[in-house]
Protein backbone atom coordinates (compact mmCIF):
# COMPACT_ATOMS: atom_id res chain seq x y z
CA UNK A 1 0.00 0.00 0.00
CA UNK A 2 2.87 2.38 0.77
CA UNK A 3 5.97 3.00 -1.34
CA UNK A 4 8.20 3.92 1.58
CA UNK A 5 9.45 2.07 4.63
CA UNK A 6 8.07 3.36 7.95
CA UNK A 7 10.51 5.40 10.02
CA UNK A 8 10.17 5.51 13.79
CA UNK A 9 9.29 8.95 15.06
CA UNK A 10 8.21 10.36 18.39
CA UNK A 11 4.53 10.72 19.22
CA UNK A 12 5.19 14.47 19.54
CA UNK A 13 6.10 14.53 15.84
CA UNK A 14 2.75 13.16 14.68
CA UNK A 15 0.63 15.68 12.75
CA UNK A 16 -1.70 17.77 14.88
CA UNK A 17 -4.84 16.19 13.38
CA UNK A 18 -3.69 12.70 14.38
CA UNK A 19 -2.84 13.85 17.89
CA UNK A 20 -6.24 15.56 18.15
CA UNK A 21 -8.00 12.37 17.02
CA UNK A 22 -6.03 10.13 19.40
CA UNK A 23 -6.68 12.48 22.33
CA UNK A 24 -10.40 12.75 21.58
CA UNK A 25 -10.74 9.00 21.01
CA UNK A 26 -8.99 8.24 24.30
CA UNK A 27 -11.39 10.62 26.10
CA UNK A 28 -14.45 9.13 24.32
CA UNK A 29 -15.05 12.60 22.83
CA UNK A 30 -16.82 11.55 19.63
CA UNK A 31 -17.85 15.12 18.75
CA UNK A 32 -14.22 16.24 18.56
CA UNK A 33 -12.92 13.01 17.02
CA UNK A 34 -15.31 13.16 14.05
CA UNK A 35 -14.07 16.66 13.15
CA UNK A 36 -10.63 15.22 12.36
CA UNK A 37 -11.98 13.29 9.33
CA UNK A 38 -12.76 14.40 5.79
CA UNK A 39 -16.46 14.28 4.85
CA UNK A 40 -15.93 11.08 2.84
CA UNK A 41 -13.34 9.40 5.04
CA UNK A 42 -13.21 5.65 5.59
CA UNK A 43 -12.49 3.83 8.85
CA UNK A 44 -11.84 0.09 8.98
CA UNK A 45 -12.06 -1.40 12.46
CA UNK A 46 -12.72 -4.94 13.65
CA UNK A 47 -13.45 -6.08 10.09
CA UNK A 48 -16.09 -3.41 9.51
CA UNK A 49 -15.88 -0.45 7.13
CA UNK A 50 -17.44 2.90 8.08
CA UNK A 51 -17.55 5.50 5.33
CA UNK A 52 -18.60 9.14 5.57
CA UNK A 53 -19.05 11.47 8.52
CA UNK A 54 -22.36 10.02 9.72
CA UNK A 55 -21.12 6.42 9.70
CA UNK A 56 -17.85 7.38 11.41
CA UNK A 57 -19.69 9.35 14.09
CA UNK A 58 -21.97 6.37 14.71
CA UNK A 59 -18.94 4.07 14.98
CA UNK A 60 -17.24 6.48 17.41
CA UNK A 61 -20.37 6.72 19.58
CA UNK A 62 -20.85 2.93 19.63
CA UNK A 63 -17.25 2.18 20.49
CA UNK A 64 -17.06 4.90 23.16
CA UNK A 65 -18.96 3.05 25.87
CA UNK A 66 -18.54 -0.53 24.71
CA UNK A 67 -15.72 -1.52 27.09
CA UNK A 68 -13.83 -0.05 30.01
CA UNK A 69 -10.17 0.23 29.10
CA UNK A 70 -6.97 2.20 29.31
CA UNK A 71 -5.08 3.35 26.21
CA UNK A 72 -1.41 4.25 25.98
CA UNK A 73 0.38 5.46 22.85
CA UNK A 74 3.46 3.24 22.62
CA UNK A 75 4.91 4.12 19.23
CA UNK A 76 4.71 6.23 16.10
CA UNK A 77 5.98 5.84 12.58
CA UNK A 78 6.06 8.12 9.54
CA UNK A 79 5.87 6.58 6.10
CA UNK A 80 5.65 9.86 4.18
CA UNK A 81 3.90 13.22 4.64
CA UNK A 82 0.47 11.64 4.20
CA UNK A 83 0.88 8.24 5.89
CA UNK A 84 1.50 7.54 9.58
CA UNK A 85 1.14 4.65 12.00
CA UNK A 86 0.38 5.08 15.71
CA UNK A 87 0.61 2.04 17.97
CA UNK A 88 -1.54 1.98 21.09
CA UNK A 89 -1.64 -0.52 23.94
CA UNK A 90 -5.15 -1.21 25.24
CA UNK A 91 -5.95 -3.01 28.48
CA UNK A 92 -9.48 -3.57 29.75
CA UNK A 93 -12.57 -5.72 30.07
CA UNK A 94 -12.84 -6.63 26.36
CA UNK A 95 -12.23 -10.20 25.12
CA UNK A 96 -8.54 -11.01 25.58
CA UNK A 97 -8.05 -8.15 28.04
CA UNK A 98 -5.00 -6.64 26.33
CA UNK A 99 -4.02 -5.79 22.78
CA UNK A 100 -1.60 -3.65 20.80
CA UNK A 101 -3.35 -1.95 17.88
CA UNK A 102 -1.82 -0.18 14.91
CA UNK A 103 -3.72 2.85 13.67
CA UNK A 104 -2.77 3.41 10.01
CA UNK A 105 -3.61 6.97 8.97
CA UNK A 106 -3.83 8.51 5.51
CA UNK A 107 -4.12 12.30 5.52
CA UNK A 108 -5.53 14.69 2.94
CA UNK A 109 -5.76 18.48 3.32
CA UNK A 110 -4.77 18.26 7.01
CA UNK A 111 -7.60 15.83 7.83
CA UNK A 112 -7.85 12.04 8.12
CA UNK A 113 -9.02 10.49 4.86
CA UNK A 114 -8.51 6.86 5.84
CA UNK A 115 -7.93 5.04 9.11
CA UNK A 116 -7.36 1.30 9.44
CA UNK A 117 -7.15 -0.16 12.95
CA UNK A 118 -5.56 -3.59 13.22
CA UNK A 119 -3.60 -5.80 15.61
Amino acid sequence: MYDHQPRTTTPDDLPEVITRYLTAHRADDSATAVTTFTDYATVIDDGNTHQGSAAIEQWLNQSAGKFTHTIHLTGAQKIDTAHYIATRHLKGDFPGGTVDLRYRFTLRDDLIEHLAIEP
